[in-house]
């Protein structure tokens, strides 16, 4: 059963002051450890004159792959962190490096554990995660007589219509969230006697973002 995800949609970057060392988050999306990789070169170059760039990601929908580093902090208290607060949001297809501007004050461990953790999660409020749910994308074929019994179903369910053809027939391509396929496909049969054609195209992942419908590949 495929279930939903959470992925970096936009990154962002957020930053704070622990005793005068500044904490940097930057945040991108990644679907690779290449372009994860590439990223955090990118943020070496632009930081190059910073003691630390510290990073974390989280690859798959399930989060089949993951890395972290602490980049010459002390074992365990920045990367670690950093990827735990990942895994806390349940947020995959992300790399985020925290570059670290050392203020003269040592902080222990237990102050770099939580001034890693707190960077990450100010980035993330300036970033844009979206759920992804599991979805497929449905082919309604019917005569003009049903096309309004259809329409109100669709519409009775907030199912939305990606595309529409009107020829001597009308066909529908509608987006209908896995749980709800089996019910909405007898509904569809019932309120047109049978008479509908129904043919399941392909499985996808969507969300919905300021009204807009997004896809992602299975």
């Amino acid at each position: 059963m495929r279930k939903a995800y959470r992925i970096l949609y936009e990154g962002g970057t957020g930053e704070i002051t622990e005793k005068k060392s500044r904490f940097i988050a930057n945040f991108k999306p990644v679907q690779s450890e290449d372009e994860a990789q590439a990223f955090i070169e990118e943020m070496r170059k632009k930081y190059w004159d910073a003691r630390h760039n510290c990073y974390a990601w989280i690859i798959g929908k399930k989060g089949e792959e993951k890395r972290c580093s602490d980049d010459g902090e002390p074992s365990q208290t920045a990367g670690k962190p950093m990827l735990d607060v990942l895994e806390g949001e349940q947020v995959v297809n992300v790399c985020v490096v925290v570059t670290r501007y050392f203020g003269g004050t040592l902080l222990g461990t237990g102050g770099l554990v939580r001034a890693y953790s707190k960077a990450v999660k100010e980035g993330l409020t300036a970033c844009t995660v979206l759920t992804v749910e599991p979805a497929k994308k449905i082919a309604v074929a019917t005569d003009y007589n049903g096309i309004g019994k259809i329409q109100y179903l669709l519409g009775q369910q907030e199912i939305t219509t990606l595309d529409s053809q009107y020829t001597d027939k009308v066909e529908l391509i509608i987006l209908v969230p896995d749980e709800r396929t089996g019910k909405l496909k007898a509904e569809i049969t019932e309120a047109t006697s049978g008479k509908a054609e129904i043919l399941e195209l392909e499985e996808v992942y969507y969300s919905i973002l300021d009204k807009e419908v997004l896809l992602f590949p299975e």
